[in-house]
């Protein structure tokens, strides 16, 4: 800018003083760039944004002249002494009354109220509709709410005051925005703590059902009540709750996780105390009280008496045997009961209801007797019996005793299940202590009575193997009729230690019958003799003296036993001087060599060989082989024991004593 420029600038500058304000416009029309006219300089003036028209103001506008060239000092001056803007200066109401105008001020702020973003305020519910709730809190407009966030409120109704946050005071469409949730979640915390230390009721609403319990929504917090809070008794169906409003007690407060535990329960149970301590004062045995089936279990029901709990055992159900309580109650269902008993405090009642009905056994034919036969459903299976209902109520056991004539005790299931019918006959009838037993073996003949015309002693017959002992087989021939086979009448030839070697349980067997004794039910039985004796045909083949070729099976420093090819089961036994070969060396197990009989007993069946007497001679013995005595479990190997000592002393001697102590035992 040139100088030319700059000093009318500064003229204008110094001769207009600060008091002279109407000059305005001429120093305006000075100004070599601002050829405009007074219409357009009162124009602009108006429209500056700090432009109040004082002494002030005209030092202003000259340094934000285009061309103005104002020094530093001088726009430093005027700055800060720049006043508040005011439109009646503008407006050039000189004339307007200050205080008229601030109480005009003071009315509209009485009238629409403050309000402050994020800030809580009360607002009254001017408009409900089916999906939103406007509400007007005194401010320029009113706002909207989403009904949802009044789920917990069904009740809510126009020109209720409600809290609500200010959320923003204007959106984009200039409309209030207002959040009721996130007002009660503001004030939640402190609501929910202070109904916790006064014990107040609050209301909530339920959400949703969770693992255990319900969550309800108080005060805008999410809180826990636990199934067993809902009610007194126990909730079948929890979905019933889901979007209700109810009331409730704040029993827990965990600060630390901000957890909050509500109670249903706890209101009812106020409200039932009165009325339970009224009962349970006048409790007593033998009364006969009306109730509520609250509860079923295995064991019993328990039973609603108005605040107070009783349990009717399931055997106090029903005089008939029953499998759950469910058979004889519903839930819900009202029933009339005694009082058994209850304890010191009265807090465990024990109730009864099959008390109230005349016992069956009160309504039992007199005419009933022992021998009688009588039906009945089979109601428990036991392994000792059965319990069998001949009338509801009343019972008796047959015991798997009087199941069958048979000796082998089973288990009461492999004659009869549970809801059998079956016919029996009455054993024992005690009408005193309502016991009785059954029978239904007795109504078949017992097969003992002829047991010798069926089975003769000699006659051959087919069993079945029912059971193992160390000493022999216990064989079922018919039901009821069991013989034993000793363990030494299986085989004429075989060493058996146990029966379990020779057959199995179940196997058939051929049998003949040895001996009967009727009066103690007994019956001896004998396997190996449905065969010939073989041993009859082993008299000439092992004589005494006669050579036979056998094998060693073992040996050992006493001896060793020998068995003979075409004899099967048959073996001999070798005492140790007896096995030296020829050449002095002893013969071992595997080798094949001539023998000499020495000694024969058919009676036990034992046969002594040696090798020696087939090349040198040596003393032999004379067995019997005429029946009488003789050990009827012996093995066929002679004892080592005996053999010993028939080659130690006077063999002529042991003989006779032998003969003379089997005589004895004849």
């Amino acid at each position: 800018m040139s100088e030319e420029n700059q000093v009318p600038a500064e003229e204008v500058q110094k001769e207009t003083p600060a008091q002279e304000a109407p000059k305005v416009e001429e120093t305006v029309e000075e100004t070599p760039v601002a050829a405009a006219t007074e219409e357009v300089a009162e124009e602009v003036v108006p429209e500056a944004p700090v432009a109040a028209v004082t002494e002030e103001v005209a030092e202003e506008v000259v340094p934000e002249a285009p061309v103005a060239a104002v020094t530093e000092e001088v726009a430093e001056e005027v700055v800060p002494e720049a006043p508040a803007f005011s439109w009646a200066d503008v407006e050039g109401d000189s004339t307007a009354d200050s205080g008229e105008r601030q109480a005009l001020v003071d009315l509209y702020a009485e009238t629409l109220g403050s309000s402050v973003e994020h800030q809580v305020v009360e607002g009254k519910v001017t408009v409900k509709t089916d999906r939103e709730v406007i509400i007007d809190i005194n401010s320029k407009s009113e706002g909207v709410v989403s009904l949802n966030e009044f789920r917990y409120n069904p009740e809510l109704a126009v020109g209720d005051t409600v809290e609500v946050l200010v959320d923003r005071q204007e959106d984009k469409n200039g409309q209030l925005v207002l959040s009721h949730r996130k007002a009660r979640s503001i004030k939640a915390w402190d609501r929910v703590n202070e109904a916790h230390d006064n014990d107040e009721i609050v209301k909530g609403y339920v959400k949703a059902r969770t693992k255990g319990g319900m969550i309800v929504d108080v005060f805008g917090l999410e809180a826990f009540l636990p199934g067993s809070q809902i009610d007194v008794k126990p909730i079948r169906d929890y979905d019933q709750y889901v979007d209700k409003t109810m009331e409730f007690k704040v029993v827990k407060i965990n600060h630390e996780f901000k957890n909050v535990v509500v109670s249903h329960k706890a209101l009812i149970e106020a409200d039932l105390e009165e009325q339970k301590k009224e009962i349970i004062g006048k409790l007593e045995k033998g009364q006969v009280l009306e109730g509520t089936v609250k509860n079923i279990t295995s064991y019993g029901v328990f039973i609603d008496l108005g605040g107070v709990d009783g349990l009717v055992h399931i055997t106090d159900l029903s005089w008939s045997r029953i499998n759950h309580p469910s058979e004889v109650v519903e839930l819900d269902q009202k029933i009339n009961v005694v009082i058994l008993d209850f304890d010191e405090g009265k807090t465990r009642i024990q109730l009864g209801l099959k008390q109230l009905e005349k016992h069956p056994w009160d309504a039992l034919d007199e005419n009933l007797s022992v021998g009688d036969k009588v039906k009945g459903k089979v109601v428990v299976l036991a392994d000792y019996g059965a319990f069998v209902e001949i009338l509801p109520g009343v019972e008796g056991l047959i015991h798997v005793s009087e199941m069958s004539w048979s000796a082998h005790l089973r288990s009461a299931g492999d004659f009869m299940k549970v809801g059998d019918e079956v016919e029996t006959e009455v054993l024992t009838l005690d009408r005193e202590d309502r016991k009785m037993s059954l029978g239904i073996k007795q109504l078949t003949t017992d097969p003992w009575t002829d047991i010798t015309t069926k089975y003769p002693q000699g006659s051959k017959h087919e069993g079945t193997v029912r059971n193992f002992t160390n000493f022999g087989i216990f064989l079922e021939l018919e039901e009821g009729i069991d013989g034993l086979i000793h363990i030494s009448d299986l085989s004429w030839t075989k060493k058996i230690k146990h029966p379990s070697e020779f057959t199995s349980i179940g196997a058939k067997l051929e049998v003949v019958v040895l001996d009967i004794d009727a009066d103690n039910r007994r019956l001896s039985l004998g396997h190996k003799q449905v065969e010939s004796n073989p041993w009859d045909a082993y008299t000439d083949a092992f004589a005494v003296g006669k050579t036979v070729t056998g094998t060693m099976i073992n040996s050992g420093d006493k001896g060793g036993d020998v068995k003979f090819e075409g004899y099967d089961g048959v073996e001999a036994y070798c005492p140790a001087r007896h096995i030296t070969k020829e050449d002095g060396a002893k013969l071992e197990k595997g080798e094949t060599a001539e023998f000499k009989v020495i000694e024969f007993n058919k009676d036990n069946r034992r046969i002594v060989v040696s090798h020696v007497g087939t090349y040198k001679e040596v003393e032999v013995k004379k067995g019997r082989s005429a029946s009488g005595g003789g050990n009827k479990g012996g093995n066929v190997a002679v004892p080592n024991q005996n053999v010993e000592r028939s080659t130690m002393g006077d063999l002529d001697a042991l003989a006779a004593l032998k003969e003379q102590m089997d005589n004895e035992n004849k």
